[in-house]
């Protein structure tokens, strides 16, 4: 991380006034910052700092770390890149969906397939996922179809999945207020005796997903608080994709997220987020521990947003194509294929397999999202509240008659 004066107004090299020393009290003045600031920062963090667990590299070499290893077999690690293909392929048709009108909206997770992947992969059935609106490759860990996914960004539907029964709840659209509702929850399975001793096989543990952005919201600070206060079995999943639409991590926090945990008293910890592996590892550790009673624990997962914040951002506004290039190289979903051919572990038939099923994947997608039915009108005023409401019963009258002029009209609006 760079040091608060990246943030400082400019220093004119002629002036005589110098910026404070490092570790000096003297308060930062906030300013914009310059496009060589941003580009000091982006170095500053790039690779992730000492403390970042990793057990794949970019280049795909599988390495050790002293705490966190990792056995895995040839079948789970083609199941892990198979997991990342067919998410990658579901967002990159939903993204196309949209720029032809067929959607209103696409929230992208290109770069982020690993820590989504990893994370959703480490948890049992009894576990609990508390989403935000990016994790779709979680949901797919979850059972859940991507065509349950496709009504809430055409604006039908809010989800179609049992949220009880998949143990994912509803994609939550406010920044961070999924932290509270997740260390809730958290805090009735303790409550309920759902947390064990380490030797449970029913045992279970909540996760909630956010970015690095939404660290900045009450909710999430908030959410911290409850957690610790109540042992609560809850895992933070911060996915730390370095932009919180369009400001920079360095403009968010002065030290690492993940050292942020240490003020309310618990532990966190920072993983390369493009290595499906060390996510994988993390997150199991973590789960475990909050089973087991040793919760919460924030997992800082350290990645990148290699698109839009959605299809409704322009990136280019702000950031640098360098910045894209640099990280591309470190893309999850190569390093797992170059590691796969490199210990003969796949074979060309294997990823061609792969690649056929992700075409099927897209076309059973576009062929559904083509064909979704237009819901009645009154579908809106469904399943508000438990029981039907005289207010409620009026408003929808007065809507549906308010439509049926149009109609008495020839239908153009």
């Amino acid at each position: 991380m760079s040091s608060p004066e990246y943030w400082t107004k400019p220093w004119p090299s002629s002036s005589a006034e110098k910026p404070p020393p490092p570790g000096s009290n003297q308060a930062a003045v906030a300013a914009r910052p310059t496009a060589e600031q941003v580009i000091a920062g982006l170095r500053a963090t790039s690779e992730g700092g000492p403390d970042l667990v990793q057990l794949l590299t970019p280049e795909g070499e599988r390495v050790t770390h002293p705490h966190f290893d990792l056995d895995i077999t040839p079948e789970e690690l083609r199941s892990l890149y198979r997991d990342m293909v067919l998410v990658r392929r579901t967002d990159r048709e939903c993204n196309a969906l949209q720029r032809q009108g067929q959607l209103g909206i696409w929230v992208p997770l290109l770069g982020q397939e690993a820590a989504q992947i990893g994370a959703g992969r480490a948890m049992r059935p009894q576990d609990m996922a508390f989403p935000s609106y990016r994790e779709h490759g979680v949901a797919w860990c979850r059972g859940i179809d991507p065509t349950d996914l496709l009504g809430i960004f055409r604006g039908t539907d809010h989800g179609t999945w049992d949220s009880q029964e998949k143990r994912f709840h509803p994609y939550t659209i406010v920044i961070g207020n999924q932290v509270l509702n997740a260390a809730g929850y958290a805090m009735g399975q303790r409550l309920d005796g759902k947390v064990g001793d380490g030797h449970q096989d029913d045992a279970e543990a909540t996760i909630v997903f956010f970015g690095d952005g939404a660290t900045s919201q009450g909710d999430v600070n908030e959410g911290f608080v409850w957690g610790a206060v109540y042992d609560a079995p809850v895992v933070f999943f911060c996915q730390n994709n370095q932009w919180a639409i369009s400001e920079p991590m360095e403009r968010q926090s002065r030290i690492p997220l993940y050292q942020r945990a240490s003020g309310f008293g618990f532990p966190g910890i920072r993983v390369d987020g493009n290595d499906v592996l060390a996510t994988l590892a993390v997150t199991r550790w973590a789960l475990e521990e909050c089973r087991s009673g040793n919760g919460p624990v924030l997992i800082e997962a350290f990645t990148y947003r290699m698109d839009a914040h959605t299809t409704s951002d322009d990136p280019t506004r702000y950031r640098l194509s360098d910045e894209l290039e640099a990280w591309k190289l470190k893309d999850p979903i190569e390093r797992v294929r170059v590691h796969l051919v490199r210990s003969q572990f796949a074979d060309a038939d294997f990823f061609a397999q792969v690649d056929a099923e992700s075409d099927a994947l897209a076309e059973r997608l576009r062929e559904f999202c083509i064909n979704m039915p237009t819901p009645p009108a009154d579908r809106i005023f469904s399943h508000v509240y438990s029981e039907n409401s005289p207010v409620l019963d009026q408003q929808r009258d007065e809507f549906l008659d308010y439509l049926s002029k149009f109609e008495h009209a020839g239908g153009a609006l």
